[in-house]
């Protein structure tokens, strides 16, 4: 399946790149602390029949812009505006360390992150 390299601009003007693949309820999927979207691509590949699968590069990695300093929310902004890109609502899936900051964007007040699509694929 043939995958995309785009950008979106986070609410802070930082672009983030991402790649999307296959069709179906978004997925975005969050790679670890230090990974960028080549992380998770075989994840993707194996989503993409059901799936609209997003690959994102986190800031300050790959393709994406970084901020002047780190803050969870810029990241949860990040999620937010893919979130909107796919026309939400969307599920995530954070690998390592970043499923904590999938788990922080639904407390942050983006509780379609909760969606149970995965759970059903997965079972």
């Amino acid at each position: 399946m043939q995958s995309t390299l785009q950008t979106v601009i986070s609410a802070d003007g930082t672009r983030i790149a991402f790649e999307s693949s296959g069709d179906g309820h978004p997925v975005i999927l969050v790679g670890g602390a230090f990974n960028d979207r080549t992380t998770v691509a075989a994840l993707a590949a194996a989503l993409a029949p059901g799936f609209r699968a997003i690959a994102h590069d986190r800031r300050g990695r790959g393709g994406s812009g970084d901020a002047p300093a780190y803050a969870v929310e810029r990241e949860i902004e990040d999620l937010a505006a893919l979130i909107e890109h796919a026309g939400g609502p969307a599920s995530l899936f954070g690998h390592s360390s970043r499923a904590v900051l999938a788990l922080e964007a639904a407390a942050y007040g983006r509780p379609e992150a909760l969606l149970p699509a995965l759970a059903d694929f997965l079972s």
